[in-house]
């Protein structure tokens, strides 16, 4: 599945009229591997969350589930890519996965699907910084 994901993507990058030409397929689906990733662990700390009673944490986690997934969508849409947008919003879910990870560090030491969690949020943040890095050089300040 992911490979044809991936050869989707490799044909609309190529598209002329798509805004964000020059922008490397595989770096994106290593962003949207590591946005799923994150989306997976917080949805499963979460859960398990509620049966700790860390409500803050469970919060904190389903919120950057959400943005991770919100996220993963508007990447694939790249038909609709605008530059502040796509910044802005990849922005804010750096912002969500920072506090989900910090977040769940406080708990890492006695809850291993805590520390799995702030693994997978601070991947993601990796992931989501080295491909804004490589959207401002692709897509134009323009658009």
């Amino acid at each position: 599945m992911m490979n044809m994901t991936m050869d989707m993507m490799k044909g609309a990058m190529s598209s002329s009229e798509m805004p964000m030409k020059g922008m490397d397929p595989a770096m994106m689906q290593e962003c949207m591997e590591a946005l799923s990733a994150c989306s997976q662990a917080c949805v499963m700390c979460a859960d398990a969350d509620a049966g700790e009673g860390m409500g803050r944490c469970g919060s904190l986690c389903a919120n950057c589930a959400d943005m991770c997934d919100t996220m993963m969508k508007m990447m694939l849409r790249v038909g609709g890519w605008d530059m502040r947008v796509m910044t802005s919003m990849m922005q804010s879910t750096i912002m969500m996965a920072r506090a989900c990870s910090s977040e769940c560090m406080m708990h890492a030491e006695m809850a291993e699907h805590c520390r799995m969690c702030a693994m997978a949020c601070d991947q993601a943040v990796m992931a989501m910084e080295k491909m804004m890095g490589s959207m401002s050089e692709a897509m134009p300040m323009g658009s």
